[in-house]
């Protein structure tokens, strides 16, 4: 018995001094590499997998917003630090392909020891990533790989710059949408990060588990790139032409272009000038000198105003909308029996209501005046005396009708409240009533006006006006369609079909002259409204029109804040601008000629 025990002893003797010479061999020949390794599982926890932001497309399916997939170069000092060995080649390398100089990288590692993640550079483009890891598999056995390595992620991109910048918005540091479509499908265009996990089993194998991302949706707009190129187009142009006349650096305050279906409220185009440039939203230089930028900064307005450039004034501006109210008068008036079509008025320049004389546009007088004329002439004593008929309630009820007031629900964030720069039956006296009826004293905003003209030249169906059409997956598979809603009715056919011949007078024979485009049957209406206060011969000029005559295809409405020039009641502005775009995109649109 001794002797077996002895012997077993002697065995388990001889094997264990095998395996402390086979250990101190290893320490010996690559002891360095298995440290590496070992030390990598064991400091190794998580990385976050970035998922893929939705793409904003236009109608026709061109990318106008995407996500381009970039790399961030991360320094984890305690993997780093974990063997001396692998220190200065692995800087070395990172400094060579990142330009990031050396001594950055060891502050980090000196000041930060413990740091898992610092994040050297950011929007690494796939080239310089890709001779990276080249070179770092190269230089395997000299550099480590889990103490600077590429942290994939994303980073947003605005192939057209400026263009429909303030219908699209942009994304924050955060990747989060701001204004704009970016803003308002934030949660459809966001998607879920993964993560990678690493773990030993019990077999002191590396493990690693990869919980994918889930990529954002896209959406797929309204808006139709052709469009919204010519618009903006002309709308430089115009201010390219006006700038240094009295006002260096500007061509208007403001001005604004929406393009609508009206059979459907989609929104086909929409600028707001000034604009930016998405890829660099900060960016003043478009519209400030070096100087005036630095006079901002040094004010503390400099925030203010992007966040001004920034809103979409379509939307989240309000303005007394001048003459281009008047056919809405005019179909209240009808709708409600005030008025058969058959009237005539009596225009001497002015009209005395209350304790006040207000006058027309034209202070001699138009005489006598149809319907149709009073329209044609942008009338305002005929105008007045209409809503006078109205009275208090019908009058106030027929704005509600149309939605002023109100918002509409436009599928963009910041829309203007309103409710508060329109007078109410509570508070509307005849003088109210009188300035209201040919658009002064009340504010409204562009999308609410469109929205109402829409209905009224298309047979009465207010749509909801929206922005976008659809909703894809990653694939580009369908999973939401918006389909164009009615919110109700404003107004019969009959009254419709009316205004309509009015509106084309207004175009054939009146103050929408220069709007006519030939071949097409194109009816609309001009706009002059004086601005506050009263009396410094400040004004919104606008224009709003539509074709075809029969079945509308397309309204445009332009809209002009303190155009730069001596007489900024100038109205053709307006209507030239229609004019211009109009042969452009009516063309494009099929809309039909006249036979």
């Amino acid at each position: 018995m001794k002797r077996k025990l002895a012997l077993v002893f002697i065995l388990v003797m001889l094997v264990f001094l095998g395996l402390v010479c086979r250990i101190t061999y290893i320490n010996a020949a690559k002891g360095d590499k298995y440290k590496k390794t070992v030390l990598d599982q064991q400091q190794y926890n998580s990385r976050q997998i970035a998922y893929k932001r939705g793409d904003i497309l236009d109608r026709n399916g061109t990318k106008i917003a995407l996500s381009e997939r970039v790399y961030n170069v991360i320094l984890d000092a305690k993997i780093l630090l974990g063997d001396e060995d692998y220190i200065e080649k692995t800087l070395e390398i990172a400094s060579t392909c990142f330009e990031i100089p050396v001594e950055e990288m060891e502050a980090i590692l000196e000041e930060t020891p413990e740091s898992r993640y610092a994040i050297l550079k950011k929007d690494v483009d796939y080239n310089t990533a890709t001779t990276f890891t080249e070179m770092m598999n190269d230089e395997a056995d000299g550099a480590n790989s889990n103490g600077i390595w590429l942290e994939e992620d994303y980073i947003r991109k605005y192939p057209y710059n400026a263009t429909a910048s303030d219908v699209i918005g942009f994304v924050n540091d955060e990747d989060v949408g701001s204004y704009g479509l970016e803003s308002y499908y934030n949660d459809v265009l966001t998607g879920v990060n993964g993560k990678e996990y690493g773990y030993l089993d019990e077999d002191a194998t590396f493990n690693r588990t990869v919980k994918e991302p889930v990529n954002g949706s896209n959406v797929v707009s309204t808006i139709d790139l052709q469009i919204q190129s010519i618009v903006d187009r002309y709308v430089l142009e115009f201010n390219d032409a006006q700038r240094d006349n009295t006002r260096p650096g500007e061509g208007s305050l403001k001005t604004n272009v929406l393009v609508m279906n009206p059979q459907n409220g989609e929104i086909l185009a929409m600028t707001d000038f000034p604009s930016y440039d998405l890829n660099n939203r900060s960016d003043l230089s478009r519209n400030y000198t070096p100087e005036d930028q630095q006079a901002l900064r040094d004010e503390g307005s400099e925030g203010e105003v992007l966040a001004k450039l920034w809103s979409n004034a379509c939307v989240s501006d309000s303005f007394e909308p001048g003459s281009t109210f008047k056919e809405f008068t005019v179909a209240g008036a009808l709708d409600s029996g005030v008025l058969n079509g058959e009237e005539t008025f009596y225009c001497g320049g002015m009209l005395h209501v209350g304790d006040h004389d207000i006058y027309c546009n034209n202070t001699k007088g138009h005489g006598t005046q149809t319907l149709s004329q009073a329209m044609a002439n942008s009338c305002n004593v005929a105008l007045m005396e209409i809503g006078l008929r109205m009275g208090a309630e019908g009058f106030t009820k027929m704005q509600s009708n149309y939605g002023f007031g109100q918002y509409t629900g436009i599928d963009l964030p910041g829309e203007a409240e309103t409710a508060g720069l329109i007078h109410g039956l509570d508070d509307i006296q005849e003088v109210d009533i009188a300035t209201s009826s040919f658009g002064q004293s009340f504010n409204v905003t562009m999308v609410q006006l469109a929205s109402a003209f829409s209905s009224l030249i298309n047979g009465g169906d207010y749509y909801k006006p929206h922005l976008v059409k659809e909703i894809q997956d990653e694939q580009g598979t369908v999973t939401t369609t918006v389909e164009p809603e009615i919110l109700k009715k404003t107004t019969s056919k009959e009254t419709s079909d009316l205004v309509k011949t009015y509106l084309r007078e207004v175009v054939v024979s009146g103050t929408g002259a220069p709007a006519a485009v030939e071949g097409y049957d194109i009816g609309g209406k001009t706009g002059t409204a004086e601005k506050l206060p009263r009396g410094h011969r400040n004004y919104v000029v606008s224009f709003i029109g539509y074709a075809p005559q029969e079945n509308p295809q397309v309204v445009i409405y332009i809209a002009i804040d303190e155009p730069n020039t001596p007489d900024q009641q100038y109205g053709q502005f307006t209507t030239k601008m229609f004019a211009g775009i109009a042969s452009e995109i009516f063309p494009y649109l099929g809309v039909e000629k006249v036979q």
